[in-house]
């Protein structure tokens, strides 16, 4: 079995798509109209009618599921989507104990779209600081050899 991505049920497949294709930048890889296919993941319009629930059961802002997205340049990001009128922000940026910053928003399903640095970006920014290896591994709760590989 191969895991092919995660599907999200969508009220306007127009306005998703825009979404994530113009404020998230995700590459289209299928379009059939009411079903849209990014890399890793898709957008499916009237998806309770399509495998045969009641609308009411698709639920909003559930809190329990989000998208995942790494960048290189976290406040490049966060500048442009702060130009974006009615954005619906989880959070601004905020840091993690193991150095990682991100950014939480709704998409306009209000499913939570995670945007946080590469970890990489992070590894080497505590380098930059003057951090030991393994001043880095324990604080980014990495294994030396990974750090390593970050570098």
């Amino acid at each position: 079995m191969k895991h092919q991505g995660c599907l999200l049920a969508v009220r306007n497949i127009a306005v998703s798509k825009h979404f994530y294709e113009n404020v998230l930048h995700q590459n289209v890889v299928m379009d059939i109209g009411e079903h849209v296919t990014f890399e890793g993941f898709s957008l499916q319009q009237e998806y309770a009618k399509l495998v045969g629930l009641s609308d009411d059961s698709v639920k909003e802002q559930s809190h329990n599921f989000q998208l995942y997205f790494e960048v290189e340049d976290l406040d490049k990001v966060y500048s442009e989507l702060k130009n974006i009128p009615d954005l619906q922000w989880v959070h601004k940026i905020k840091e993690y104990p193991w150095g990682q910053r991100d950014i939480r928003v709704y998409d306009p399903d209000r499913h939570i779209v995670e945007i946080a640095e590469d970890m990489s970006i992070v590894i080497k920014r505590f380098f930059a600081q003057g951090m030991t290896e393994e001043e880095v591994a324990k604080r980014s709760m990495f294994p030396i050899e990974i750090v390593k590989q970050l570098m």
